[in-house]
């Protein structure tokens, strides 16, 4: 069983697409911090640089995504979908002109998920991947 960490609504997957063709390559970053510090953020590839316990979750639309170590530990069970919804977040992302912001819907990963998770070994960390 091949379990995705992470995901993408079709509206994100539009805009993602639209940013791609004013920015070019894209990645985001998932921290822990507090109020829009927790909001995912969408930089041009190499704007954000990755430390060694950020993880690697995978790839959504050709977009790396990355999640800080510490908040990776708190998610660990947990299956993330990016979306995104009007308004502005405050920040760096690059939808923010765009008068949206990404956000992040979440569930706990059921039982087998977790298990085919456990089975395929910690996720890579840093640029490893």
């Amino acid at each position: 069983m091949s379990v995705e960490r992470v995901t993408v609504t079709p509206a994100a997957e539009k805009l993602l697409r639209q940013l791609q063709a004013q920015h070019g390559p894209l990645m985001f970053h998932q921290s822990g911090g507090c109020c829009d510090g927790s909001a995912p953020m969408c930089f041009p590839r190499g704007d954000f640089k990755i430390g060694q316990q950020d993880v690697f979750l995978g790839t959504i639309v050709d977009t790396p995504f990355y999640i800080s170590g510490p908040q990776f530990e708190y998610w660990q069970h947990t299956h993330l979908t990016v979306d995104v919804v009007p308004g502005r977040g405050s920040g760096f992302s690059v939808e923010a002109p765009e008068g949206v912001r990404f956000l992040i819907r979440s569930r706990v990963f059921e039982d087998a998920e977790y298990r085919a998770l456990q089975e395929a070994g910690p996720p890579l960390r840093g640029l490893q991947h």
